[in-house]
């Protein structure tokens, strides 16, 4: 399988600690030519991508998992989703000019929620402070406040790559803390450079040669985008006859544009009628005024 657009588990079988590594390149390339921003906020765009990925293998679900950061400063929103079957899409709203630096200094006083939506159960929410020199160190916080488990993360993106790595102490397993602090130190030598250039087997080779280390075989990652007329409608219909009316008077029509693939959506009078027709929470004699 290609090292490109892939995840690849990996086992430290006699420590009870487990590994992730993530490559975009593809997805990647897809996700940021729909959100115009600078390449410092395209940087964070591309290290959240990983790191959902890398996050969303570290538990079972049936659905999607949203990592969104959000704060007062020049970078508004970050969004990162991620499928149970590694389907990714992603979008930033940020002011003209955002200035490199700390995650303050460029969301300002923000905090980052992780929401997981699954089938048949019960969404879950984390939130924590956006705290920090960048968005690993975020989520390690994260995972020692609501987890209680030890993880490292080290996230890297440039114009053409995006990748991650995490370890992970194994929950409900005895571990020694001088093998998981050996480990930490070892991975912890890792170089932007190396984590966008090496493949997975090479990154390893090259932090843990001296390590027993079981790699599984890769998970193809890719950008898809789940937006749809039919969903665009049902969102639509949740604002109600009276505010649909409301555009359709001032417009005309009524336009939408998703924001994570610039896709253009547009409904005229008949179309609201339709939609609206087919819920049977709206009366079937009442019609659109003109």
């Amino acid at each position: 399988m290609s090292q490109q657009d892939i995840l690849r588990r990996f086992l430290f079988e006699d420590l009870g600690v487990r590994g992730l590594w993530v490559r975009l390149s593809s997805s990647w390339q897809t996700t940021k030519q729909h959100q115009h921003c600078p390449n410092n906020v395209q940087f964070q765009l591309g290290q959240a991508l990983s790191a959902v990925v890398l996050l969303s293998a570290t538990i079972k679900f049936n659905g999607s998992m949203i990592l969104q950061a959000q704060g007062d400063g020049p970078l508004r929103t970050l969004v990162a989703q991620v499928t149970h079957d590694r389907k990714i899409r992603g979008l930033v709203r940020n002011s003209d000019t955002v200035s490199a630096g700390s995650l303050q200094e460029m969301f300002g006083e923000g905090r980052l929620v992780l929401t997981v939506s699954s089938e048949n159960a019960q969404p879950y929410q984390g939130i924590v402070p956006l705290q920090g020199n960048n968005l690993a160190a975020v989520l390690e916080a994260y995972f020692i406040q609501s987890e209680q488990l030890n993880t490292r993360l080290w996230l890297f993106a440039n114009e053409t790559l995006a990748s991650g790595l995490l370890l992970q102490v194994l929950p409900s397993q005895l571990n020694d803390k001088a093998d998981w602090e050996r480990i930490e130190m070892l991975a912890s030598t890792v170089t932007e450079q190396e984590l966008l250039e090496l493949d997975c087997e090479g990154l390893l080779y090259r932090l843990f040669n001296e390590e027993k280390v079981r790699l599984f075989d890769g998970e193809p990652v890719e950008f898809d985008c789940s937006c749809s007329r039919p969903k665009i409608e049902n969102a639509l219909r949740m604002l109600g006859r009276q505010e649909l009316e409301s555009a359709l008077h001032e417009r005309g029509q009524i336009e939408v544009n998703c924001e994570f693939c610039n896709k253009y959506y547009r409904f005229d009078r008949i179309d609201v009628e339709q939609f609206l027709r087919g819920d049977k929470n709206f009366p079937v004699d009442t019609q659109i005024s003109h």
